[in-house]
């Protein structure tokens, strides 16, 4: 018999690559806690971090020729690459959890869903309430998008009308066309959606080949030794989108500022680092509360930590809600 990776366990679960951290098994998590540290939470997001709806349409219509990236919220992007358009992680819904339960978002979506411009690849790194949005997907308008999603999680797409459903394993690859490559990565995370199906589904990161240009779309993930073998093996990165925000649980966990499968601005900037990263886009955050840190925080110090880790301040990117750059530019190519 051919022996398992390492990230599959007997029982069919799966687990973190060899030598990532773990969790302390002695912290309690309580939301009595959770909740009372919340309410202290100024929600109030600066007017100048969201952009006019009318603007944004109006951008769509002025990039649609072009290769660009635009920031919907929280973890979902649309990224065109030539004749192919990504969505990632959409959530669309008023709140991360099942039902009118979970988190509910501080800032609405730069676009509504039936605004969003014709996908051709939707891609999902976990199960997450706040990654896989399940009113988003039953509504989602173009179901015939290549979805590229992780192992077990093929069942919530195909049995709401998507036809072209692949489920990937860490390292497995998919060449969309003769432009564009997906490979499938490992991350410092774990899955869940109930309160028996831990890590029973796989998670992780998307790289992209683009004409040569290599875009990690990261997302959620701890710090993990794994970073500097990837920046070893597909480094240099063009540009890493990395999670920067639900890193603080103090005073239910015992270290402020300090979380296994998140990674706060400072460790996100190492491991775009650790990738040998041209470029770095900070996100999952400014949308919903998902952890106790101040909720304007996380682009401040992201961006006050760039020349430690070896960045120009203007290669450590913050979007605002609704933004929309030319990939050209980011990544400086005709």
């Amino acid at each position: 018999m051919k022996k398992k990776p390492y990230h599959h366990l007997p029982d069919g679960t799966f687990r973190n690559p060899e030598g990532s951290p773990k969790t302390d098994p002695n912290v309690k998590w309580s939301f009595k806690i959770f909740n009372k540290e919340k309410k202290k939470l100024d929600l109030t997001i600066p007017k100048e971090h969201v952009i006019e709806k009318e603007k944004v349409l109006a951008n769509l219509k002025k990039f649609q020729e072009d290769d660009y990236v635009a920031w919907i919220g929280h973890a979902t992007f649309l990224i065109k690459l030539g004749d192919t358009t990504i969505i990632t992680d959409p959530v669309f819904s008023k709140n991360a959890g099942p039902l009118i339960f979970g988190p509910k978002r501080f800032t609405k979506p730069a676009l509504k869903l039936n605004e969003i411009p014709k996908t051709n690849i939707f891609l999902l790194t976990h199960n997450h309430y706040d990654h896989q949005d399940m009113m988003t997907i039953r509504r989602f308008p173009f179901k015939d998008s290549k979805v590229l999603l992780p192992l077990k999680l093929g069942k919530y797409f195909t049995n709401n009308g998507f036809s072209d459903v692949n489920e990937m394993d860490w390292y497995d690859e998919i060449n969309i066309n003769d432009n564009l490559k997906v490979t499938f990565l490992p991350a410092i995370h774990w899955s869940k959606r109930s309160l028996t199906d831990t890590n029973k589904s796989l998670w992780g990161s998307f790289l992209l080949n683009y004409n040569g240009k290599k875009i990690l779309f990261a997302c959620d993930t701890g710090v993990g030794n794994i970073y500097k073998d990837f920046g070893n093996k597909y480094g240099p990165i063009d540009l890493t989108f990395i999670n920067i925000g639900a890193y603080n649980f103090y005073p239910i966990m015992p270290y402020k500022d300090k979380s296994v499968y998140h990674t706060n601005p400072e460790e996100a900037l190492e491991v775009a680092q650790n990738l040998k990263s041209k470029k770095v886009i900070g996100m999952h955050w400014g949308t919903f509360v998902l952890s106790l840190e101040p909720i304007m925080e996380p682009p401040i110090r992201f961006k006050a930590g760039a020349r430690e880790f070896g960045f120009k301040e203007e290669d450590v990117i913050i979007y605002k809600i609704g933004e929309i750059g030319s990939l050209k530019k980011l990544l400086d190519y005709n």
